[in-house]
């Protein structure tokens, strides 16, 4: 996987998606997220890629094992790049979902898949309180890492804050894709463990995730190249 900027595409419908993309270019990679997934379905996703735009479907699957490999191998048949599950559907869960990818890309290049850990609006008060893991947020990812690690997936979604403990337990081939990314003077909004592009890549994240700052900008690409200057320009550690 190259190290690209993925911007989230968190829009209503296709009309304002399709705006975005014709504002960013054919080159960049996007995210499509649940809303958008759930109002346009799969052809438009498949409309994207023929744009020429690389595609992770962020839909977090977390169901029982085979419906999740079922999904999996419709989802995987569209030629989306990256796709995700909950880590916390388990072991089963998520060896399912690479059955499935494997049934539906039909060749070598399936999509990479990655899980879940804790979202990035989850904060450390909410998984000992909410979720009894009197551990902590910390100790929850790194053992949600290494069960998706153990499952044969590809990679995670983590926090910035994560990613190098993540590395250091799970090795250095093992992807970190990263949300929560805006410069230090943009608002955190929903998100709780939120970081800067420079802080990405000094902490060896292989992709990050960026939306409201590129995408509600009065010239995304403008925002968007701003992003990648910072991102490009910062080496791992």
């Amino acid at each position: 996987m190259r190290r690209p900027i993925i911007v989230a595409l968190d829009v209503e419908n296709k009309a304002k998606a399709s705006m975005l993309l014709e504002q960013l270019g054919g080159d960049v990679y996007v995210k499509i997220g649940m809303e958008l997934f759930y109002k346009e379905g799969l052809s438009f996703v498949e409309s994207v890629k023929q744009r020429g735009h690389g595609v992770f479907l962020d839909v977090k699957m977390h169901d029982i094992p085979e419906t999740v490999k079922r999904a999996m191998t419709i989802v995987a048949a569209s030629g989306i790049d990256l796709v995700n599950v909950h880590a916390l559907g388990g072991r089963r869960m998520m060896e399912a979902a690479r059955e499935g990818i494997e049934i539906g890309s039909g060749s070598p290049g399936r999509p990479a898949l990655i899980a879940v850990t804790q979202l990035t609006s989850t904060s450390d008060a909410q998984v000992v309180a909410e979720q009894g893991v009197t551990s902590g947020l910390a100790h929850s990812v790194e053992q949600l890492a290494l069960l998706t690690k153990q499952s044969g997936l590809d990679g995670v979604v983590c926090s910035v804050h994560e990613t190098k403990q993540i590395k250091h337990v799970c090795g250095s081939d093992f992807l970190c894709v990263t949300p929560g990314i805006r410069s230090a003077q943009t608002a955190e909004h929903d998100q709780v463990r939120t970081a800067t592009p420079a802080d990405a890549a000094a902490a060896g994240a292989d992709a990050i995730v960026c939306g409201r700052q590129i995408t509600r900008s009065s010239n995304p690409y403008k925002a968007y190249q701003a992003i990648q200057k910072e991102w490009l320009s910062n080496e791992p550690v």
